[in-house]
């Protein structure tokens, strides 16, 4: 008896400590955010948002599929969600989803081109040929994010078939993508600037936040594909530090905030409130009414 009563008690110990490690910390702030934003919020942001407020900021990045279903699953809690598309946010609301996002702004634009390697053997086609037509060449190592977890991904594959009706070859994809899904081409949207810059990849698709960010080597895409990330930010609902999530988004909309963004090449943009306008929390109305400092 005796034993069993110092099992319970150790694993009661166990879960009190778990419980313990989930309690929110007032001054640490947890923000999940798009991948494509890791040197932006990592070097630029996390910086001037502590020494600003005084505040501990906590970044987890990837997908914003990905990240969504670890809300949404409870495998991840967090104050503060940054995701690279609005339509991110749907899976997050209502009781269905776990009522997690009630609201959210759509604050900031990047648009999508191709980064490359300038050491590899295929990037001055990159800059003499129509891009299409050097992404095609034998052996050229292209790398693309999940189109099922990351924006970026769905993006890629809209732009293929974009292409595919404008030059008419209905074959480009699959020359240039094979299967939407290529484990070949298909790895974590964290992982791919690393892999570019390492000589893994020759080219990829990314972000203007991305390449400039990182001097990455780009060439933009013609005027007649216009495909960009819409970035959102929202407070989760029963987010462990609310109002340090408050504190935060007030601090990304800032005057400072904004020219953070824009030194990052991201387009700021007049927040468009998306959900339920009327649950914006009360503090950050006047904040997200008064966004978008003079250039």
């Amino acid at each position: 008896m005796l034993k069993k009563l110092r099992a319970l008690a150790s694993i009661v110990g166990v879960g009190v400590a778990l419980f313990g490690a989930c309690v929110a910390r007032a001054d640490t702030v947890n923000v999940m955010y798009a991948g494509s934003l890791v040197h932006m919020m990592e070097q630029r942001v996390a910086p001037a948002f502590e020494k600003s407020t005084g505040l501990t900021f906590q970044g987890y990045a990837g997908g914003s599929n990905a990240l969504a279903n670890q809300i949404r699953g409870k495998l991840r809690r967090a104050d503060v969600f940054i995701s690279a598309s609005p339509t991110v946010n749907d899976s997050l609301m209502g009781a269905a989803n776990g009522n997690w996002v009630t609201w959210y702004a759509g604050f900031a634009e990047s648009q999508l081109l191709i980064g490359y390697n300038p050491q590899s053997r295929f990037a001055q086609s990159l800059l003499t040929q129509r891009w299409d037509k050097a992404l095609t060449q034998p052996g050229i190592r292209i790398g693309r994010t999940d189109p099922k977890l990351d924006p970026k991904g769905a993006f890629t594959i809209k732009l293929l078939d974009q292409a595919q009706h404008l030059y008419q070859e209905p074959d480009l994809s699959a020359r240039m993508l094979g299967d939407p899904e290529n484990p070949e081409q298909v790895m974590p949207e964290e992982t791919l600037v690393g892999r570019l810059q390492s000589g893994q990849l020759d080219a990829g698709f990314f972000y203007t936040t991305e390449t400039t960010d990182l001097r990455i080597p780009a060439v933009r895409l013609p005027a007649d594909f216009d495909i960009k990330a819409s970035y959102t930010i929202t407070v989760l609902n029963n987010a462990p530090n609310d109002a340090g999530g408050r504190r935060f988004v007030a601090f990304l909309l800032s005057d400072e905030g904004q020219q953070l963004l824009r030194a990052s090449g991201i387009d700021v943009k007049t927040p468009k409130i998306g959900g339920d306008a009327s649950a914006v929390p009360a503090d950050l109305q006047p904040v997200l009414a008064r966004a978008v400092s003079a250039e």
